[in-house]
């Protein structure tokens, strides 16, 4: 069996953003020759998510403004954790709606999905540098 560990970094000039990395991380996969196996990515920041879903504008927005609805970002005193000086709890919030990994099924070297699955970052308090970890194993 082998494995491959990369890290993808990401720095958003905006709180909140959704970025499609699927070719990222099929290049990491193809890098590692692996024919057969999984692929995890998972965010590796506590107010960052990944998530599989369509790359459609409409459905991103519509996830940017359900979750603004659930976990609104203002006003930021009601939330007990700013009380430590943050801003960002509603991040921590829209991130454990999210999640914080996907796994992916590896075929013919390939990651395996559905029909219009992609994978996305959600970056929920952004404007500084995080990372998105990807390992895959298999043969």
């Amino acid at each position: 069996m082998k494995s491959i560990t990369r890290h993808l970094w990401f720095e958003t000039p905006e709180r909140r953003n959704y970025l499609n990395i699927t070719s990222q991380v099929q290049e990491v996969l193809e890098e590692s020759g692996i024919q057969e196996g999984l692929c995890l990515v998972n965010a590796m920041h506590i107010t960052a998510s990944v998530y599989i879903n369509d790359d459609e504008p409409g459905l991103i927005q519509d996830y940017d403004d359900w979750l603004e609805q659930l976990a609104p970002h203002a006003p930021t005193a009601k939330y007990r954790h700013n009380r430590t000086g943050e801003d960002n709890a509603d991040a921590h919030l829209k991130r454990q709606i999210m999640g914080r990994e996907v796994v992916v099924a590896v075929t013919a070297g390939r990651l395996d999905f559905g029909p219009w699955e992609q994978i996305f970052y959600a970056e929920f308090d952004g404007r500084r540098r995080k990372r998105v970890l990807v390992k895959i194993i298999g043969e």
